[in-house]
């Protein structure tokens, strides 16, 4: 399991990174459970769960010390958003519906300090712990940590996919799978072979970039699937379907039990 600190490096390596993606749970044992189970990253939503930047603060501060990396999926390509999730203690943003190199280019700009980006400036907060020291070492610390991963979601940002990837700056080009096949037309239908050829363009365009690719895997199939595609980065399971899964799997072996 990677360092909090290497994520992006171990992204870069095209090593296998393996988190996970919470939407509902978000209490503060949440990091530490995760890290306790070998999960290098989690993924913290925004877009679909109206939870607060303050809320998101407290679980960005409780990954300190741990082994794990907390990234956070913003709601749009806002600059506001983007660099408040890094100011309050995110190691990366994830951003959805990214369909243009030009976005990407925007996305990049709003993560990254100078002379990578235009990221404003605010030290000895939560996202270097509050310490003191010298702003250019923070700067090239900061910049040499954010994670940007850009989430393709439509047939044009899978057309879009390798010009997208080859954007500086950008580390993921994540699959957003239920989106994706709702803009093709076939919603839901993740065995349909466009879906199939979509998942493997990306795939493609990410390599063809030296980038990663990536997706949120709701079970091991999955992720063979994808990893057999080149994918690199999964969030292996959301908290909700990992819960429910968990407690269905408990009360099925309960019930099964002979009577007394």
């Amino acid at each position: 399991m990677g360092d909090k600190a290497e994520l992006k490096s171990r992204i870069r390596s095209g090593d296998l990174v393996a988190g996970t993606m919470a939407l509902e749970f978000l209490v503060p044992g949440l990091p530490a459970m995760a890290a306790a189970s070998g999960a290098e990253f989690v993924m913290l939503d925004m877009e679909h769960t109206g939870a607060s930047f303050e809320t998101l603060k407290a679980l960005c501060a409780a990954c300190r010390g741990l082994s794990i990396a907390p990234l956070i999926r913003v709601p749009t390509t806002e600059y506001s958003v983007i660099a408040r999730a890094l100011d309050i203690g995110a190691h990366g943003i994830m951003v959805p519906m990214v369909d243009t190199a030009e976005q990407a280019k925007l996305i990049a700009g709003c993560a990254y300090y100078p002379p990578l980006g235009r990221r404003g400036a605010a030290f000895g907060t939560a996202h270097d712990d509050y310490l003191g020291g010298d702003i250019a070492a923070k700067i090239a610390r900061a910049n040499g940590r954010t994670v940007v991963i850009a989430q393709i979601e439509s047939p044009t940002g899978v057309k879009n996919a390798e010009a997208i990837a080859a954007v500086p700056g950008i580390d993921v080009i994540w699959v957003g799978h239920t989106d994706l096949t709702n803009f093709m037309g076939i919603p839901g239908q993740f065995d349909h072979p466009d879906f199939e050829a979509a998942l493997a363009e990306v795939g493609r365009a990410a390599k063809a970039q030296g980038k990663a690719a990536g997706l949120m895997a709701g079970d091991v199939a999955w992720s063979k699937r994808v990893r057999a595609m080149g994918y690199s980065v999964i969030a292996q399971g959301v908290d909700i379907s990992l819960y429910q899964l968990g407690l269905r799997q408990a009360l099925d072996a309960l019930r099964a039990l002979p009577k007394p």
